[in-house]
This record gives C-alpha cells, structure tokens and sequence, in this order.
C-alpha cells in the first residue's frame, strides 16, 4: 500500500491565531501517526505562484491521512486558522 501525503502551501496573515492551530495541528499529527517531512523553511518559487509557507505530512496510507484530517482533534485546530491564512491543502498518493 503507498503511502500519502498531505501537502499544504499556505500565507500566514495572523501570526497569533496561526500558532495557535500549529499547536493543534502538531498534537493531531502525532496522534494519527503521521510525519512532518517539510514544513515551512527555505524555498524557491520555479514556477507558478509560491506561498511562504509550505507543509509535508506524510502518513502510511490516503485512509490513515483522511482519518487525521478529519479527526476531531484536527478539526479542533483547524477552527482556529480560519482567518488566519489563506491555504490549500491535497491528499496525495504516493508513488509504489
């Protein structure tokens, strides 16, 4: 079974409710097992639009992911960056 990828790219515009949902979010990652591969740091726009700041979850499967993204404890977090950023978020499968 591959593995998934949640992958976010996000621009903070409320540094203090932001935090706030990274704290939650944080907690709601370990629980569901999953592993931040990237999250935020250096980047370089190569095309298209770029976003300051840029998220890789990775999880052992799309089911385990769905199952963390629409935790409780994920949606709990989630409520507090609404009006903080403007973001988006996919599901990705990866490769066998």
């Amino acid at each position: 079974m591959p593995k998934a990828y949640v992958i976010a790219r996000v621009t903070v515009t409320n540094p203090e409710a932001y935090a706030e949902y990274a704290k939650g979010a944080t907690a709601a990652i370990r629980q569901y097992n999953g592993k931040p591969l990237v999250r935020g740091g250096a980047f370089e726009a190569l095309e298209g639009e770029a976003r300051a700041r840029n998220v890789v979850i990775e999880f052992e499967s799309m089911e385990q992911a769905r199952r963390y993204y629409h935790s409780p404890e994920y949606q709990a977090a989630k409520a507090k960056r609404d009006g903080a950023c403007v973001a988006e978020f996919v599901l990705v499968e990866g490769a066998d």
